[in-house]
């Protein structure tokens, strides 16, 4: 299991500098359904939330054993967040970290609650 909770109007802080980190963890399908979103900054924030949740669950079942990709070489990006027609969330890999992952299940959930958005992750290898 992982969790994550941001705080949103951090986030959103963090998101509006100039050259910001956080342009670059999301995939450009994420940053083009972001961009429909009544409040962008919002909903990057859950699925920020939703790819940290991902590494700690993703960490914690490898617990005991050395991590497949040192933490510099994960690319956040690649751990994207899609939805179906209605609503519910999953993880889409792609890139070395489908290739470590494997063929391992998860489960996600995002809420979003005043100035917090958080995520719970579910990691079965």
């Amino acid at each position: 299991m992982g969790i994550d909770l941001v705080h949103i109007p951090s986030f959103r802080e963090q998101l509006e500098l100039s050259g910001s980190r956080f342009e670059r963890v999301f995939s450009s399908a994420e940053l083009r359904v972001a961009g429909t979103k009544i409040d962008r900054a919002e909903h990057l924030a859950g699925r920020w939330a939703a790819k940290e949740a991902f590494i700690k669950a993703w960490s914690q079942a490898l617990f005991g054993t050395p991590p497949p990709l040192g933490p510099d070489e994960v690319d956040i990006s690649e751990i994207e967040v899609v939805a179906d027609r209605w609503g519910r969330v999953a993880f889409r890999l792609r890139g070395s970290v489908d290739k470590h992952v494997g063929a391992a299940q998860t489960s996600l959930s995002i809420s979003h609650d005043g100035e917090y958005a958080t995520a719970v992750c579910a990691f079965a290898l």
